[in-house]
């Protein structure tokens, strides 16, 4: 019987990666329903959810046809390699090498960018492609997220859940403010999530090459306390050599 503790891991990691993925997106379809109309908004972000859905139900089904073990294994490294990047990008911006994403910034870059193109005859077929290429982009990486942390241990339809949970939350608070979610600690949720996917990517790599981890799937729950420690260690070592943002990991 499967544990509480995977299948909350996997609702979670799925939920705050898909929320993080979903108010980028959300970000440029509302700039395009603001500034152009929102019929080329909904219809570009609506052009790419058919899309994922279709990349689902084409490759969903050939996971099955992988043996468990080798599944374990490419998945896990996919997720170490995923979860590092995140984790690095989440370490610079909290220590002020790289700048923190802004969605205010990126509302004000897109419209500006599509004030510009009302002029050109193209202009709500432009306005849809933008609407289209963020969805589409910022949900592959849900897609894959689900995927990854759902399909080792057959847990798909919990990781979709939060997936779900995630894509709905933000489509409530963003269409009731009508305006970006620029308070979202955007920084801190891909620092929680790269340790999250990295401690998936360890544990399932770990699986797929025949180790026993002590505790099953408790676990992950250790790894993921000394993933934590080694990234705050970094962070702390970073802070001596750069100087803070302000904000840190608050964003």
């Amino acid at each position: 019987m499967q544990t509480l503790t995977p299948i909350l891991s996997t609702v979670t990691a799925a939920f705050l990666a898909s929320f993080v993925e979903v108010v980028e997106a959300f970000t440029i379809v509302l700039a395009v329903g603001v500034t152009r109309s929102w019929r080329p908004a909904l219809t570009g972000a609506a052009l790419a959810l058919a899309l994922l859905a279709a990349l689902v139900l084409a490759f969903g089904p050939l996971l099955a046809l992988v043996p468990i073990t080798t599944l374990q294994f490419v998945v896990g490294v996919l997720l170490i390699l995923f979860g590092m990047r995140w984790l690095r990008k989440a370490i610079l911006r909290s220590v002020g090498v790289i700048a923190l994403h802004d969605e205010a910034a990126a509302f004000s870059e897109e419209t500006a960018t599509l004030r510009q193109q009302a002029n050109d005859r193209r202009a709500d077929y432009l306005a849809g492609l933008a609407s289209f290429k963020a969805v589409l982009l910022e949900g592959v990486e849900v897609v894959f997220i689900v995927i990854a942390v759902g399909a080792a241990h057959g847990q798909t339809l919990y990781a979709s859940l939060g997936a779900l949970a995630a894509f709905v939350l933000v489509m409530a608070i963003g269409l009731a403010v009508h305006r970006p979610l620029a308070r979202v600690p955007e920084n801190a949720l891909k620092f929680v999530v790269g340790l999250m996917l990295t401690s998936f990517g360890i544990f399932w790599t770990g699986e797929g090459i025949g180790a026993e981890w002590p505790g099953a799937d408790l676990a992950l729950l250790a790894i993921f306390a000394i993933v934590a420690l080694a990234s705050f260690a970094m962070v702390r070592w970073l802070r001596g050599t750069y100087p803070v943002s302000a904000g840190g990991l608050a964003r």
